[in-house]
């Protein structure tokens, strides 16, 4: 079970938001109340609980909600990485990764592209040794390993904060052990039995994705009643497990798996009620860059003799999608373009002054 601080039966959805001089004005007013902590305000809520919603201004919220109001309106743990907005870098040492398999399965190719992400502003970089694309062809540990480790310990060697991408007990601590400081599991913790007492001895921080199924079954379950509110509440037992296993949830992060047991529309969906994520209470990665559901929406593939567009092409539409997280005073962004995402960061900071 969960503990009552943390019951996902009933959630606060944060609705109009405000940015910047409005947030500001409305909070002052007291017409609106600051989001997560940061410079986002909201005016609006939905109260969901179990037999239903309803959509209410801030000042309406009955007394009753105020802990999970508290935890809304709060800035989440660190997880101790910087704060503000971050850049994850995104370095996959595969043969058929969707994006940029086979770019990098060289280590001296792998390290020197960690080196130069670094270089353009990443904060993190994350390495992974096996593709969990839809459908990909499951990794062996030791294979993942012989990928990876001397891509990992050449980048901390370096100096740079290295992250790791896998499922794989044996391979998170070879890789804690190489120099890697996180712990990047799409499976939260839930594929190898033996991954969250590794994490919790660590003391790392690692981040929970959410997914139902395997890379190779997730496709065929993607059928939710609401997917922004089943996320929340099967992310919250993902976090419970992790907790009843010794990690403190002040070193966890989230992220709600856009692509991932989702079709196109649901992942657009979950993009627009992000701000549902910090019933949570932990930071919040997201991860969209170039994934599929940018080349449907963009409509990819409908000209001639470009019926197969690279994923490249889709990087204006992944930094697009991506402008959302900022809601999150702390986010911190999963991304194949450094440099592109920065700039855009940047800008939108300027904008919301």
């Amino acid at each position: 079970m969960t503990s009552p601080d943390h019951d996902a039966s009933r959630l606060i959805e944060p609705l109009a938001l405000l940015h910047g001089a409005a947030a500001r004005a409305a909070c002052d007013a007291g017409l609106a109340l600051r989001f997560a902590g940061g410079g986002t305000a909201f005016a609006l809520c939905r109260l969901i609980g179990g037999t239903g919603s309803v959509v209410v201004p801030v000042g309406d919220i009955p007394a009753a909600w105020a802990p999970i109001l508290d935890r809304v309106t709060a800035r989440a743990p660190d997880a101790g990485l910087p704060s503000g907005p971050l850049v994850m870098g995104i370095l996959n040492v595969t043969p058929d990764s969707f994006s940029d398999g086979g770019a990098h399965d060289r280590p001296e190719a792998a390290i020197a592209a960690g080196v130069r992400m670094a270089e353009q502003g990443a904060s993190l970089i994350d390495v992974g040794g096996e593709s969990t694309r839809p459908g990909a062809i499951p990794v062996a540990p030791d294979e993942e390993q012989a990928r990876i480790l001397p891509v990992v310990k050449a980048l901390a060697r370096a100096g740079l904060t290295v992250s790791v991408d896998t499922r794989h007990a044996a391979t998170m601590r070879a890789a804690l052990d190489a120099g890697a400081r996180l712990i990047n599991d799409v499976s939260a913790l839930g594929h190898d039995p033996r991954a969250p007492a590794i994490v919790a001895a660590a003391g790392c921080p690692a981040v929970l994705m959410h997914m139902r199924g395997t890379p190779q079954t997730m496709a065929g379950l993607a059928d939710y009643d609401d997917v922004a509110v089943a996320v929340v509440r099967e992310l919250t037992v993902s976090l419970a497990a992790a907790e009843r296993a010794g990690i403190a949830r002040n070193r966890l992060l989230v992220d709600p798996g856009i692509g991932f047991a989702k079709t196109a529309e649901q992942n657009l969906e979950l993009l627009r009620r992000l701000p549902i994520l910090a019933n949570l209470g932990c930071r919040v990665l997201l991860g969209v860059s170039r994934k599929g559901f940018i080349g449907q929406v963009a409509g990819q593939g409908a000209h001639r003799h470009d019926l197969t567009p690279p994923p490249q092409l889709r990087d204006p539409g992944s930094i697009a999608a991506a402008l959302p997280g900022l809601a999150f005073a702390d986010i911190v962004l999963r991304v194949h373009d450094v440099p592109g995402t920065l700039q855009a960061v940047r800008l939108w900071q300027a904008i919301q002054g």
